[in-house]
Formats: structure tokens, sequence, C-alpha cells
């Protein structure tokens, strides 16, 4: 639960629908702040003290902050805060007349109420440094109108617009270009900015007082929307320039007085996220094919095996092909997600149902299952780890079942510095005395190789109790476990 969400529940007594319609408010209103060159504040009726408590803040990029310390959470008296307090009890802007003096600035204050199934629920303070102010320049008079006819809408419950949110990363912002058109498209101010990012699409010539149609990529889009008094998100992109357009339409009494259009040249990110997807296609074509390649190996074993007499070696064959197979599992498993990180739960299902198929029979079936999870690992983790949890299954498998059925749990235990693996089995267990240094089998002594050599670990194994059985435990601590 966020703070805003946890103040307004406990302290102002706001639920669901009315907690929905405050976060609405927030994740569009740094457009208000940057316009009007305003911190703004947002206050609700705190019922425990009868007072007001501030429960979300932001600042401009366009002016410098009047408040360095995060406010959130602060109480006020009615008497600190007039206008925020009657704007709560009337349901209509206040304007203070005189500036406030107690943060040590001359303070325009600005009360906004946000208005919920026909009652005020809270407000917006936008609050502007006076000692900033100087001879406005048409950029400056053009923002703080916008910004007026904003705060209307907000008063009135036309802003922020639904479905359309300013908080994501790619979203055009106040400064990155503003462009005020007229009910008919036509462009009334254009910053310095958006009038780059134009001539980089390649429009020649003035864009004030002219239509959108007549230079814009994307007129019809724009002008069809602005009619109807829909917001609209769009890119356009011409001479290796990509622009993004944020159309918010500037509406009272749901009649369309005119738009700004925010615009953000975005050619390099796009280049970046274009590069990033196409490292990241090579990197999974790359995996198939080590996949494929590890599986022809793998089916070349099997054929050379069958051509074999000796039954060790044909034994010994097949182990090979299993490891093999563990290995183009990761691979198999990299090559179906983006990045460089295996869902290793996936894998572990995958090993057990290998093993399962192809050690197991009717005359001693083994169940395995799988309790706790192991999360995403990175490839250097995931490819000796799936080769450890191979050789510790078949262990299980062939020597604690060698002649009767049983049970085999897989448990992860994944912590903050570790990873724990363990595989239990119920069957015959070790002999009393055994030790994995000097009486590992083959299997056991490439999983402590792995387990030490690659991944920083060590690996356990001991007889569960005096009626037989068997637990392995690899503990793989950091460096291994800081990659997870």
């Amino acid at each position: 639960m966020s703070s805003l969400e946890a103040l307004a529940e406990r302290r102002a007594r706001l639920h669901g629908p009315e907690l929905d319609a405050l976060n609405a408010v927030v994740s569009d209103w740094q457009i208000l702040a940057d316009l009007s060159f305003s911190d703004l504040l947002l206050f609700a009726r705190d019922h425990e003290a009868d007072a007001l408590v501030v429960v979300a803040q932001i600042r401009p990029y366009t002016a410098p902050t009047i408040y360095q310390e995060d406010l959130v959470g602060t109480v006020l008296s009615p008497r600190e805060r007039p206008a925020v307090a009657r704007s709560l009890d009337e349901g209509v802007i206040v304007r203070d007349g005189d500036p406030d003096w107690s943060s040590g600035v001359p303070v325009r204050e600005e009360a906004i109420p946000l208005s919920f199934d026909g009652r005020t629920i809270a407000v917006v303070s936008r609050e502007a440094n006076l000692s900033m102010v100087r001879a406005p320049s048409q950029l400056e008079l053009t923002y703080l109108q916008a910004a007026d006819e904003l705060s209307q809408m907000l008063a009135d419950g036309e802003f922020p617009l639904p479905g359309h949110r300013s908080d994501h990363e790619l979203a055009p912002r106040v400064g990155d270009g503003l462009v005020r058109i007229d009910p008919a498209g036509t462009v009334i101010y254009a910053s310095p900015n958006a009038m780059s990012a134009y001539r980089r699409l390649g429009v020649s010539g003035a864009v004030m007082g002219r239509n959108l149609g007549d230079f814009d990529l994307d007129d019809e889009a724009i002008v069809e929307a602005l009619a109807d008094g829909e917001p609209l998100e769009s890119e356009v992109e011409a001479r290796g320039t990509v622009v993004l357009r944020r159309l918010i339409p500037i509406t009272r009494g749901h009649r369309v007085l005119g738009g700004l259009m925010l615009v953000r040249e975005v050619t390099e990110l796009r280049r970046h996220e274009r590069l990033l997807l196409y490292k990241d296609a090579t990197i999974r074509e790359i995996h198939h094919r080590v996949k494929n390649n590890l599986q022809t190996v793998a089916s070349l074993l099997r054929l050379q095996s069958r051509r074999l007499a000796s039954a060790e070696v044909r034994e010994a064959l097949s182990e090979s092909v299993r490891r093999i197979s563990s290995i183009a599992l990761v691979h198999e498993t990299l090559s179906q997600d983006s990045g460089q990180r295996v869902a290793f739960d996936k894998v572990a299902h995958r090993l057990i149902d290998m093993v399962t198929q192809g050690l197991t029979d009717q005359d001693r079936p083994v169940q395995m299952r799988l309790e706790g999870t192991a999360g995403e690992l990175s490839a250097e983790v995931a490819t000796p780890l799936a080769l450890v949890l191979s050789e510790l299954l078949q262990n299980a498998v062939e020597h604690g079942f060698a002649d009767r059925g049983g049970e085999v749990v897989v448990q992860f235990d994944r912590r903050t510095s570790a990873l724990h693996l363990a595989v239990v089995d119920d069957g015959v267990g070790v002999d009393e005395g055994w030790d994995v240094v000097t009486d590992a089998n083959l299997g056991l002594q490439i999983a402590m190789t792995l387990v030490e050599s690659e991944l920083g670990g060590t690996l356990d194994v001991e007889r569960v109790g005096a009626h037989g059985g068997t637990r392995a435990v690899a503990l793989l601590p950091a460096p291994a476990a800081s990659t997870i």
C-alpha cells in the first residue's frame, strides 16, 4: 500500500473508489506543477485530529521548489491553511489575496477542490514562489494560462482524463516541448523545443499560425481526438527522427476550448530499444542453436550405444546423454525467455520428468516432487546447478531404489545471500560411516566438483535415519547466490 493510500485510509477515512480518484490525480499532476511553476500538495481532512493532513506532494521541473523537505504526513490546523480549509468546506477554488511568508519566501496559494460523488474529498494546493516572479515571456504566459485551465478542469472533475497517465517512462513532459492549439487544430503557440522536434521531422517554415493539417504527419488523428475531447498519445517517425506526442484537450463543461500537445523527441531511446531487442533475439537464437547442437550430440551417443555389446559402456553413454540433456534444458529455457536469467523451477520440473521417465519402471515406481522455489538464476549458475540436480536425482534412483520404489523430494530454500538445494529420498540410505569425499561414485564426484568449483558452495550427503533414506544438501552461498 502506498503512503497516499495508507494516510488517506487511516487519517481521512477514504476508501475504494475515492482512493482510485486520488491516485488518478497524483498519476497525472506533474503537468499541472510544471505549467504553473508550482509545488503541489494534496490535502485531505484528518478526522482523527480535526485538522488537515498532506497525503501527497510533487515538485515542479520548471521552477525551484519551495519545500526542500518532504511534507507527506504533515498535519496542519485549518487556521494554518485557511484557503485549503475553505475549499474543502465549500467545494470551490480559493485563491489567496496576500502571499504567505511562513516558509520564508512569499508564496501564492490556490486551493483546488477534488470532488467525488457530489462531495469534496481532498484539495490540491498550488503554491508558487512569488520571489521568482519577473516579466513573463510568451512561453511562461502560455504555461500559466494552460495551468489555470487545467486547474478549473480539475475542480470540475474533467482532469485527469480517464485512461491516460503521464507517469510512464517515456511520457512527454512540459519542458520537452509544448504546442497550444485552438479547437480547429491551428497552432496558437509552440515552444522552442517543440519547434525543434518538428524541424527534425522535416517540417520547414513557421509552425505558429498554421493548422496541423499543413505540417503534422498524423494530423487527422489529432484533429479527430481534439474534436471529440478525447486524449491521444501517438508516435510519428520521419527522416530517422521519432517524436512522441500527447494531446490533452482543454474543456469546460464538456465544450472543447482547444488543446495542449506535449512533444518529446525519443529517437535515441527508440534506437537503443531496437538494439536491445536485436541483442535479445540474437542471444535467444544462440541458445536455441546450442540446445540443438547438444541434442544432436545426445542423439549420436544414443545411436552409438545401440551398436555396443558391453552393457557397462552402454550405461556410461546413457549417463553422458542425460548430462548433455540437462545442459540442453537450460539453453532451451534461455532460448524461450528474454534476458540471461532462468526460471530454475521450470528446469527442475523438466529434469524430474526426464529422470523419472528414463530410470524408473513399474516394478520400482519412484514418485518425485518439488518443494520451495529457486526463483530466477543467472545462466552461469543455472547450467552447473542443473547438472548437480540431475546427478543427485539419478544417484537417488539408482542407489536408493535398486529393488523397490519410493519417493524423492527436491527442496529449494532461497535466502537473501544463499540458495540451499536438498534432494531427500526414503531409499535404503548410505552405509554407516560412508564419506562423500572418499566413497562417492562418479556422479556424486561430478556434482561435488561442480558445487565447489563452479558455484563456490559445499555438498554433503548423509543418512536420514536408522531406517534408511539419504539427504544430499548443496549450500550455495555468495558469490554464487549473489547472482540469483
